[in-house]
């Protein structure tokens, strides 16, 4: 196995284990490979869920212009649904969870189909 393979089995366990969520595996695969180089960099694998402005990047980079979902108030509260599922006192909040769990969400599926 290649180190993305190894992420990949980290993020489902994160999905079991802290979200109380089974993953579907394809779905996790391709998100992560969507997320590119960011998941190997300590800084840009994770998501800081009490910061304002990532919690914006994360708006606006991934929901509105991957999953090309419209603005609006819904997203941000998406965005913290998906916070509250990981556990806001969770340090380390995986992108490609995150971003995972925010497909779901948002029925956004076909994205990567």
């Amino acid at each position: 196995m290649g180190k993305r393979d190894d992420l990949i089995v980290q993020y489902a366990d994160d999905l079991k284990n802290k979200c109380n969520i089974t993953p579907d595996m394809v779905l996790l695969t391709k998100v992560t490979i969507g997320c590119g180089p960011a998941i190997y960099n300590a800084d840009a694998s994770t998501v800081a869920g009490s910061q304002p402005s990532e919690l914006e990047t994360v708006k606006n980079n991934f929901l509105i212009k991957k999953l090309g979902l419209n603005d609006g108030p819904q997203l941000m509260e998406g965005i913290n649904s998906v916070i509250e599922v990981y556990g806001r006192s969770e340090r380390n909040k995986y992108r490609a969870v995150v971003y995972y769990m925010l497909t779901k969400h948002f029925g956004k599926e076909a994205v990567y189909s």
